[in-house]
């Protein structure tokens, strides 16, 4: 394997970053971020391919920025970090969509998601029933590099298991939803899965497009149907305002309790408790939603401002577990339904204003 490069910018990692974000944003991510020297490998050169593993990378720092920008309780705590000298662990970011039959332009549910995360090199490594909210969840997995990239939760919402007015209220708000996906882009995707890498050009065009895939695609709910879809499934609401955005970014930790404790000494929202998997080996927990300003609108069709929950920061802990199949010590990187059932009431809060 070649030697890593002197600085991280000097990386296909950096290059590519520094092409879509400006190198002032890329340094300030690989000082913020923990980055393996096996993702750095590959020294920069726009005459050359940009792999998936880079491309999954890449896209994962920048989504994470994304989180910092809109929660200031996980910026702050970041830049704790930094300043101290401690990189974060990027573990996982987690997002939401619709599993129901008008979703406009959008594939339902998870494969709007898949689509992007399968040529980047991500499987499916595991399906979590999230029964008490009508979802499923499922944690995508780096093929390449399963310890050293963060991984995606994605949960799907199963419209059609909610109410007839509920389901009214969801074909109204994202049944005209765009693709972002250019033809051109989808074309980028399909040589990425086909040869596992793109020309640099390429790849500095294809990873805006896939950023902005997580977001809303739709327009301003209105106030009636989200009081509607809030009175059944505060994860739909959310939905409404926020669509594939991040719905929270994490941090790994060794000790989740006394991050917690000295979080909480800051006078930071932490959730009151710790969330402990069934095996005892995975630790979840998470600052309360930031509260965000989001257009709607009224009986009248004009729009208004309301304060509704936005995105959260959150902590895990994962223990090393015996591999049943190679007898190895690994890092446990599964999830918990209950866990996560316990961590999305982080958006619940209290109702819009």
């Amino acid at each position: 394997m070649p030697q890593p490069v002197k600085s991280p910018l000097d990386s296909q990692l950096g290059a590519v970053l520094k092409a879509v974000i400006g190198e002032t944003k890329a340094d300030y991510l690989f000082r913020m971020i923990d980055v393996n020297d096996r993702l750095l490998a590959d020294p920069a050169n726009e005459a050359g391919k940009v792999s998936r593993l880079t491309m999954a990378q890449a896209l994962n720092m920048i989504l994470f920025d994304g989180l910092l920008e809109a929660v200031p309780e996980g910026k702050a705590y970041s830049e704790d970090k930094l300043a101290a000298g401690e990189p974060i662990i990027f573990d996982h970011g987690a997002i939401r969509t619709v599993d129901g039959p008008a979703t406009g332009a959008l594939p339902r549910g998870h494969v709007a998601m898949a689509r992007i995360l399968a040529p980047l090199g991500f499987d499916i490594a595991g399906v979590y029933p999230l029964s008490r909210l009508k979802m499923t969840g499922r944690a995508f997995c780096h093929a390449d590099e399963p310890e050293l990239i963060a991984q995606f939760f994605v949960s799907e919402l199963h419209v059609e298991e909610f109410s007839p007015a509920f389901q009214q209220a969801v074909a109204n708000t994202v049944g005209k939803s765009v693709d972002p996906l250019s033809p051109g882009a989808k074309v980028l995707l399909d040589q990425l899965a086909a040869n596992g890498n793109i020309g640099f050009a390429d790849a500095t065009k294809l990873l805006p497009v896939l950023v902005k895939c997580f977001g809303a695609q739709h327009g301003p709910v209105a106030e009636a149907d989200y009081e509607v879809l809030l009175a059944e499934s505060a994860e739909m609401a959310w939905i409404s305002t926020e669509g594939n955005a991040f719905n929270h970014a994490t941090d790994r930790v060794d000790d989740i309790e006394a991050v917690a404790d000295e979080q909480r000494a800051k006078g930071r929202p932490m959730k009151e408790k710790v969330e402990i998997s069934s095996t005892g080996s995975v630790r979840q927990t998470a600052f309360k939603a930031t509260r965000v300003l989001r257009q709607m609108r009224d009986a009248n069709g004009d729009l208004v401002t309301r304060d509704v929950p936005g995105s959260f920061y959150e902590f895990i802990s994962r223990d090393h577990v015996r591999d049943e199949t190679t007898g190895e010590q690994k890092l446990d990187l599964r999830f918990d339904s209950s866990n996560a059932q316990g961590i999305f009431k982080m958006t619940a809060g209290s109702k819009a204003a």
